[in-house]
């Protein structure tokens, strides 16, 4: 299974207590580890950084910490997936052009707007509680 974390669950994983923090432990921990694989596209890497540095005004040693984190991750570089001209948000295409490109299996967000369109593609969206608990059904 390929998963891929957007920016918003990065960033409250890294951030706060919760759901989106022990899904993020728990990606980190099976990646690599039998048939599962946590992606991470470019784009959220660099947009992660900014909001922990810009937004966040976290200290280069934290940045540190979560770039090692990040590491973790499969990197994962651009795609050609064009979204219509009707998609929520054209900032997030990008992100989701690399998941496609990757064959991700999920994309798992906390975007209400992405959350709506249900699948981009064959690509199902879905909310962190829906993969945390696919994870531990499967664990």
């Amino acid at each position: 299974m390929k998963v891929v974390l957007d920016t918003n669950v990065w960033v409250s994983g890294l951030v706060a207590r919760g759901l989106c923090a022990d899904l993020l432990r728990m990606a980190l921990r099976r990646h690599g580890a039998g048939d599962f694989e946590l992606l991470l596209p470019d784009a959220v890497r660099a947009e992660v950084l900014r909001v922990l540095r810009e937004k966040l005004l976290a200290t280069d040693e934290a940045l540190a910490a979560v770039q090692a984190a990040m590491d973790e991750a499969r990197a994962v570089g651009a795609g050609s997936w064009q979204p219509s001209p009707d998609f929520p948000d054209p900032t997030d295409a990008p992100i989701l052009a690399a998941s496609l490109a990757a064959g991700a299996d999920f994309f798992v967000t906390g975007d209400a707007a992405l959350l709506a369109l249900a699948k981009v593609e064959e690509l199902p969206v879905v909310s962190p509680r829906q993969m945390y608990s696919r994870l531990v059904g499967i664990e």
